[in-house]
């Protein structure tokens, strides 16, 4: 195939993706809208989940990612629980390297997801991710991040996981970058789990790098297939460690389970 058609083809599934995405963003709120209304109090909740991992693996089928998942739940296909054996949120913290990363957590994981605060204006995403409870935070000001730790462990205290990207911004490759300390301190407050996740895309088209948002997504909706690989590890205890050390410890394990997930990708799990 010469590189011209390759390009019409790669244009004309950007467009059609996107004109899909907007109609099935829409489309799962409303139902998500009425399901809520027609359901009792105490099963909303299980509700939220329910249509947030629809939407999740919908995203994922659209945009052509094929997922590998191992560990605990995600490889018999279930979600990881967001609530421990105590009826605490637990908090899940993983590398990030993708806009895919975001239908990759919807998919697999109950959890709010901590994300940056200018995603709160977008069109469409905004809407969607201010209807599921996303943590709006400002990495740049400290006002907005105590607050976001605040909402964090209130959310953890009612039973609701927390997922965290604390590399606090996406980079490309395997390594894992330093963690910043924001759900290490919400752990520590709340004494809740740390579930360590390994996330690796197989090539380099998925990575998010020097580039704007909107190129970044030109460029995935643009791909005819993107293969994709998770691994979770096992809950880590948040009590009795100095937060230095308790962060890089689970940046440690982040990192193994990245080297784990990109052996799986590579048909060596």
């Amino acid at each position: 195939m010469n590189a011209d058609l390759r390009g019409l083809l790669g244009k004309g599934r950007f467009v059609g993706r996107t004109a899909a995405f907007v109609g099935v963003t829409f489309g799962m709120y409303g139902m998500l809208e009425v399901d809520t209304a027609i359901s009792p109090s105490s099963e909303r909740e299980e509700v939220l989940h329910k249509w947030i991992r629809r939407y999740g693996q919908a995203l994922l089928r659209l945009y052509g990612v094929q997922g590998i998942a191992h560990g605990a739940h995600v490889e018999r296909g279930e979600m990881y629980p967001g609530r421990d054996a105590r009826g605490l949120g637990r908090i899940f913290v993983m590398n990030h390297r993708s806009g895919l990363d975001i239908p990759i957590t919807l998919a697999y994981v109950e959890a709010t997801i901590v994300s940056r605060a200018d995603l709160a204006r977008w069109p469409v995403i905004g809407m969607a991710a201010r209807r599921v409870g996303t943590v709006f935070v400002d990495r740049q000001s400290r006002q907005s991040g105590a607050a976001a730790i605040s909402t964090m462990v209130q959310a953890v205290e009612r039973g609701r996981g927390v997922m965290v990207y604390p590399e606090g911004t996406t980079f490309e490759g395997d390594e894992v970058r330093p963690f910043r300390a924001g759900a290490f301190l919400t752990a520590q407050r709340t004494g809740a789990e740390i579930v360590p996740i390994g996330l690796a895309y197989e090539g380099e088209a998925a990575s998010y790098g020097e580039e704007t948002f909107a190129e970044h997504m030109v460029r995935v909706s643009s791909a005819p297939m993107t293969r994709a690989s998770i691994v979770v590890g096992d809950p880590i205890p948040s009590g009795g460690e100095e937060i230095d050390a308790l962060r890089e410890r689970v940046r440690s394990e982040v990192q193994a389970l990245v080297h784990k997930a990109r052996r799986a990708l590579l048909g060596n799990p």
